[in-house]
């Protein structure tokens, strides 16, 4: 079993309207050294599989089929740890 975690995130050419609010805020805050905030998500969960790529396939077929909206979003998957 490996535990595994997906990340999903707005591709480069989508326009996220609430990571550049956070960047305002945050230069409001006076950290102007701050640019290119990106907001997403994470989803952590077990694969029973024996191979690890057999599982990071699993994931990536369960992010691709729910978990991202793959018009507007990516993902990425990595493994946090063999059981």
């Amino acid at each position: 079993m490996f535990k595994v975690r997906v990340y999903v995130g707005y591709k480069e050419s989508v326009l996220d309207p609430q990571a550049e609010v956070i960047q305002g805020a945050i230069n409001r805050l006076g950290h102007g050294v701050v640019s290119d905030v990106k907001i997403g998500k994470f989803f952590d969960f077990n694969v029973e599989a024996t191979q690890e790529e057999e599982a990071i396939k699993i994931a990536e077929k369960i992010a691709d089929q729910l978990l991202a909206n793959v018009n507007m979003e990516s993902f990425q998957v990595e493994v946090m740890e063999a059981n």
